[in-house]
Order: structure tokens, then sequence, then C-alpha cells
């Protein structure tokens, strides 16, 4: 079983992380700052530590020195985020910005074991080191295209649906580049409070508003020398997208209540979900903003669409679970069929939440289809799932409007843009008439 050691100074926060941890097999020990830590640590060495860089004796960064190659977890609030990437340079794997959910808290986690077992050259044999899993056409073209991409200085927007892996791949761009020694800031746009978005991403002066006791540092600045990632660039609010384009045109950012700017070398890459497009039409989405973010694109192709690596990424899955001290599981013949039948509107994340509980909720180390909790649906001649298929949603009303809609407007209705619409026509071997 996985051993962790939680070192925070708040009780609640100790709570709630460790009965979540414990909940997904791991074991946990609880430490309230660093002499207790200190302690914890001179009974037993832990296989990964997930450390508050401010305790109330000191900074967390400071048990990093102590624990040899023990992979750290910094956790820190937003406004602590360049301390984080400064305990990154000095050998902490990763770090958390809080508030957190708890599964980007697991899935920072587990990448930094599987980082870990990967340094003493025990590599899961289905990952390519990229983090993408799989031997798909279309998954193989996106390590093409990471390969090609992550070369150059260039912009990158990254196209997907929700748990395609968007961030996996932003990740993988950056591990590639040039820039790999330097800071990977990732920052998903929706989860910062729409009054606090500009000061987090910018930085702000001295009293630049009520509470702003002291200059700070905003996360763009804190990616100098690096790569910064903007997940959910679609929900950016207007006056945000108007300085980030400054940003992307000057290479120069102006913090809350400044009045010099300063120099930043910064490599961008945003992701969304959205339409982009569309929200131009509706003014929701600067278009200048879009064509700076676009000078390279990439599309991460959901689950539906590489069916074939859902056995691969089953086992990747359940061996992550298995190394955090569950048993062994293997899926039923016809829990496998209920996996390559199902739509996965959620996709990749999706896959894995399944596999998960049904690791839980197997009692013989075999997953029955019903241990997954997913709705099953059937294949049908041509090789798509029926029922809620959304390709053969796409294939009928594409088939059924073509002939009085323009191709803007079948991409309007379907919400996704022109580009994407020829695309999937291409896909689909469904040509315009």
């Amino acid at each position: 079983m996985t051993r962790i050691l939680l070192v925070d100074d708040e009780a609640p926060i100790r709570r709630a992380v460790r009965r979540f941890l414990e909940h997904h097999g791991f074991q946990v020990r609880l430490a309230e700052d660093l002499a207790s830590a200190r302690t914890a640590l001179s009974d037993e060495l832990p296989d990964l530590m997930l450390v508050d860089l401010r305790l109330p004796d000191g900074e967390g960064i400071e048990l990093l020195a102590e624990t040899g190659q023990t992979p750290t977890v910094i956790m820190t609030s937003y406004a602590s985020v360049p301390s984080a990437v400064t305990a990154m340079k000095e050998g902490a794997a990763d770090y958390i910005a809080k508030p957190f959910d708890h599964d980007a808290l697991l899935l920072t986690l587990r990448a930094a074991l599987r980082a870990s077992t990967t340094a003493t050259g025990d590599r899961d044999s289905v990952d390519d080191g990229l983090g993408l899993v799989g031997d798909s056409a279309p998954i193989q073209l996106l390590r093409d295209q990471i390969r090609r991409v992550a070369t150059t200085q260039s912009t990158v927007l990254l196209r997907g649906e929700s748990g395609t892996g968007k961030e996996l791949a932003a990740r993988a761009l950056h591990r590639l580049s040039s820039r790999a020694a330097g800071p990977f800031i990732a920052v998903n746009c929706a989860t910062i409070p729409e009054g606090l978005v500009e000061a987090e991403l910018f930085g702000h002066a001295q009293g630049a508003y009520t509470g702003a006791v002291k200059a700070r540092t905003g996360l763009i600045q804190a990616a100098h020398g690096g790569t910064l990632f903007l997940d959910e660039i679609g929900e950016l609010a207007p006056a945000a997208q108007a300085r980030l384009l400054r940003v992307l045109q000057d290479g120069e950012i102006r913090p809350v209540g400044a009045n010099e700017n300063l120099k930043v070398d910064v490599r961008l890459l945003a992701a969304t979900h959205r339409d982009l497009e569309a929200m131009i039409g509706e003014q929701a989405f600067r278009a200048d903003l879009y064509y700076r973010l676009r000078v390279l694109e990439l599309f991460i192709p959901p689950l539906r669409e590489r069916r074939e690596d859902i056995p691969a990424l089953a086992r990747h899955f359940l061996a992550d679970l298995a190394g955090n001290g569950g048993p062994p599981t293997e899926l039923t013949p016809a829990a496998q069929r209920t996996l390559e039948s199902h739509d996965w509107p959620g996709n990749v994340r999706e896959l894995a939440n399944a596999l998960e509980r049904g690791w839980v909720l197997s009692p013989d180390g075999r997953i029955e289809p019903d241990h997954l909790g997913l709705a099953p649906t059937t294949a049908n001649g041509d090789g798509h799932t029926g029922g809620s298929s959304l390709n053969d949603y796409f294939r009928r009303f594409v088939q059924q409007n073509q002939a009085q809609m323009t191709e803007t407007e079948l991409a309007r209705a379907l919400g996704i843009s022109r580009k994407t619409l020829w695309e999937r026509r291409q896909r689909e071997n469904l040509p315009r008439p």
C-alpha cells in the first residue's frame, strides 16, 4: 500500500484529504508542522509527501532536503504559486493550488508517483513517456504532432472535449520543449473568482486595491522562462482577454495598479472545450486574441473515436490502482464489452472513474459490468454505437439537414466550428453533396 505523509496545519483539510486518500487505497499519516513531520519521517520514510508550503514553524520546502528521492507535492494558495515554482526547482515533484478539487489532487499524486517510478526504470509498458496511452491512429497522430510542435516557441491552442487529456498534452509539450527546465504553470481559468482573475494572472502593486497590503507576483510572471497553460481559456473575462493579448503581442505585463510594464518570457498554451468561433460571433471572446492563440492547433480526440485504446487504458488505470496497495484486478469479458460499447461522454476521465468504481466494488478481484456503473450501449452494423451515440447523432443530423442548411448553419447548430465540421465529415465519410 502506498504510504503518504500529509503535512498541513489546518485540521479540517487534514481530515478531509485523509478520508479521500484512504478511500482511494492510500495509507496516510498526518503531521501538522515541520516538527511533527520530522518525527514521522524518523519512524518511516513514506512513498510520497503532500506538504503545505506555509507551516507554523517554517516552510514545507525545508523537508525536501531531508527525504532524499521521496517525491513531494507542494500545496499552496494561488497567491503563493511563485514560491511553489521555486520549490519545484529545488526538487518538488509538482504543486497543487488551493482550493483544489479531489480529482485534481488524485491525478497530481499519481503523476508524481508514476514519474518517480519511471525515474527508477520501472515505466508502465503502455505509457509512451508523454503520458498518452494507446496505439490508435488518432493517438499516434497526436504524438507525432506534439513532438513536432514542442520544438517551437509558438502559441498552441488545444481543442477537445472535457476529460480527453488536454492538460496531459500540454505537459508533454512542455517536457519536450527547450523550456523543460523552466516552470510549468497550469491555471484553470474557470476556477479563479471573476473579481480576482486579473490580479492572479498579472499580479498587483502594493495598494492596488483594498487588501493589497504588499505587491504580489502574478502567475504569468511566475512562468517566466517556462510554459503557462491556461485551461478553459473560453471562461476568461473580457478585461483579462485584452490584457492577455498584450502579453502575446509585446511580451509584457502590467500588474494591477502598477505604472510600469514588466518583460516576461513565457510560452503560452491554451485549451478549451468550447466553440470559440461561436463565442466570437456572440462577442463573448475577442477575435484578435483567438487568432493569436491558434498559431498552432492540436485536437485531442474523444475516447469514442479511439475505442481500440480502451483495453490499454484499462490496464494502465488498473495497474495504477493496484500500485496503490490494492489487490490485482481484472475485467471479465462482459465488463470489457461494456467498456468498449459505452459512448464515454466524459472521455478518458470517465473511464478512469468507472474503473476505480469497479476496483472498489469488485469483491473477488474480478470486475463485472454492474460494478462499473455504466449504462450499456450496443454496437450497430457500421461499427458505431447505437442509442445515444454522438457519432450517430452527428451523422443523422447532417444527412437530414445539409440540403437546406449552409455549412455555417450546420456547424452553429451542432455547436462546433466549420473546421471541426469539415474534419468530422471526412472521418465519417460524409462529403458535402
